[in-house]
Formats: C-alpha cells, sequence, structure tokens
C-alpha cells in the first residue's frame, strides 16, 4: 500500500524511525519488500538518479510497482534521492513518486532557497513531498564526491528561515555523516547538540539523517577474506546513535552502504566457495535471503516493526 511519506512522518515523529533504502537491483527491490512485509513496517523506497540511469527511469519503477503487486500487505512509498532539476522534472512528469529530494546544500544559502522553492512549488501542484537538504555531507552518493575538508554542519541559526521561505516538508542535516563506507574521522559521532538546537527551533518538523548505514566491520573483513581490498578502517553510524537520534526528530535513516557491502560479501564467498559455479540466480537468492535478515533487523532497530497496521 502507497502511503505519503508525510503521514509516515506524523504518525513515527519522536517514536520510530522509517528506513529509506537506495535500491538499484531486482534482488534488492524483492528482498526489501519481503521485510517490509514480514516485519509489518513501513518504508521508503528510494531510487537515486544513478539508479534510474543504470535500469532506466521505468523499468526501475516497474520492478518497485511489481514488488508492490507480490508484496500486498507492504506499506511504502517511493522517494527520489538526491534529484537534481532534470531528473525531479522527470519525476515529476512520469507520476508514480510520492516525494522527492533536491539537493542545493552545495550553494549558498540563497540559492539553495531558491532551487527548492521551485521544486516545491512544482511538487506540490501535483501533492508530492520535498526533502530539502541544509549543510553538506562529506563522502561519496553515487556520482556526488565531496572533500571533507569542505563538508559543513548544518547551521541551526538558518533551518527556521530555510523552511519557512521554502516550505519543504523535510529536511535533510549534516550532523557528521558522511555519504560512503568511510564515514568519521576519529570517534565524534553524530552532533547531538545540533540536533537538539534544530528540533528546538522546528519542533515537530521530520529531519533526515543522510549517511546512516552502520559498516559493520566484520563484513568488511569477510569481504578482504574473499578477495576484497576494501579498508578496515571504515566507519559507520553507531547504532544506538541513530535510535538515539529519533527522539531528536530524525524520522527517516538513508541506508545504502550497508547493502552494498552485504551484496560484495555474499558474491565474494560464494564465488571463492564455488569457483565451478556461474548461475547468477545462486548467489542472487543467498543475496535475497541475507538482505531480508539484514533489514528485518533494522526495522527492528528503528522500532517500525509493526507499524504498519497504523496505515490500514
Amino acid at each position: 500500500m502507497l502511503v505519503s511519506p508525510k503521514l509516515m512522518f506524523e504518525n513515527c515523529y519522536g517514536k520510530y524511525g522509517i528506513a529509506a533504502v537506495n535500491v538499484f537491483t531486482m534482488e534488492q527491490v524483492l528482498a526489501l519488500f519481503r521485510a517490509g512485509e514480514k516485519a509489518s513496517a513501513p518504508f521508503i523506497v528510494q531510487l537515486t538518479p544513478k539508479a534510474r540511469n543504470y535500469a532506466s527511469p521505468g523499468m526501475v519503477l516497474a520492478m518497485v510497482n511489481a514488488a508492490a503487486d507480490l508484496y500486498k500487505d507492504a506499506v511504502f512509498a517511493i522517494h527520489l534521492d538526491h534529484g537534481d532539476e532534470s531528473h525531479i522534472k522527470d519525476a515529476l512528469d512520469s507520476g508514480g513518486y510520492q516525494s522527492v529530494m533536491i539537493d542545493a546544500s552545495h550553494d549558498d544559502f540563497a540559492n539553495n532557497v531558491k532551487r527548492t522553492k521551485r521544486i516545491v512549488q512544482n511538487a506540490h501542484e501535483l501533492n508530492v513531498c520535498v526533502e530539502a537538504e541544509l549543510g553538506v555531507l562529506g563522502g561519496v552518493e553515487d556520482d556526488i564526491s565531496i572533500e571533507e575538508k569542505y563538508a559543513k554542519y548544518t547551521n541551526p541559526d538558518e533551518v527556521e528561515r530555510f523552511v519557512s521561505e521554502t516550505q519543504c516538508d523535510s529536511l535533510a542535516v549534516a550532523v557528521g555523516t558522511s555519504h560512503g563506507a568511510y564515514k568519521f574521522s576519529g570517534n565524534q559521532g553524530l552532533q547531538f547538540d545540533i540536533l537538539s538546537e534544530i528540533q528546538d527551533r522546528l519542533p515537530g518538523f521530520p529531519i533526515v539523517l543522510h549517511g546512516g548505514s552502520a559498516v559493520n566491520l566484520q563484513e568488511i573483513k569477510r569481504i578482504n577474506n574473499s578477495g576484497g581490498i576494501l579498508g578496515e578502517d571504515a566507519s559507520g553510524v553507531d547504532p544506538d546513535e541513530v535510535v538515539k537520534s529519533i527522539g531528536y526528530g530524525v524520522v527517516k535513516i538513508n541506508i545504502a552502504t550497508d547493502t552494498r557491502l552485504l551484496w560484495t560479501r555474499v558474491h565474494r564467498e560464494f564465488f571463492r566457495d564455488s569457483p565451478d559455479l556461474f548461475d547468477p540466480v545462486i548467489p542472487g537468492s543467498e543475496y535475497m535471503d541475507a538482505y531480508e535478515e539484514f533489514m528485518v533487523h533494522k526495522f527492528n532497530m528503528f522500532k517500525a516493526n509493526g507499524k504498519a497496521k497504523n496505515f490500514n
């Protein structure tokens, strides 16, 4: 069942978090829906410009809709993540999306407001929600790379004016996370003082945490034991900190890196242990099983399990 993210956020604020998961392949789409239905947890399917370019916009959306037909009890929304104006226009024109994200955070404040406001006006005419971003995250998100020295935290002094002028429906903030597998230098973690001040200035307003993957070191080690050469200094967000952030207004937690690492580990171990095999269906099935287990664990961690009934 399709549900607007706005309704999800109103229901979950301060109580549980919504997992927003980037998908690229059929296996990821099917496993996400299997997990959501199994846990009876609402979730957001995120499609990025890179995923749309890889499979074509129509194909990737068709996979999501086909999965919804198979798992009719799944409660979900479809979101365009990190869209630019061209991808957002195409998504709005083609339909099928309940929300879009305009990432103008690399612009100065005035241009960010200007670009975001224009997208909000177009999207709201179609009852589509808009996520904006204020503050710059480091790391890599598909084709976007931001050097750490240019990453900066969201300024709480700007959030009220930004939301008021743009009328965006949710706000992604920079509070210490980065995209990719190398999220932190040192052990600084999430900046709860910034989150707290943002919540004080925007009480009840939905906040989004990008770069929410945990980057399990055991997964890294298993990948490397199977021929990988990933740095074992990779670090993700402490799951306890993600859970804690829900009490500070974070309603949506983005996940991408963890599912990529899982794909890599499953396939590397499979072909290491079965070098005589070449059938993609076998490791693909193993990946879907591992993905389902992983996402059910995330839903439980975010306290979203069983919450799908709230939208019946």
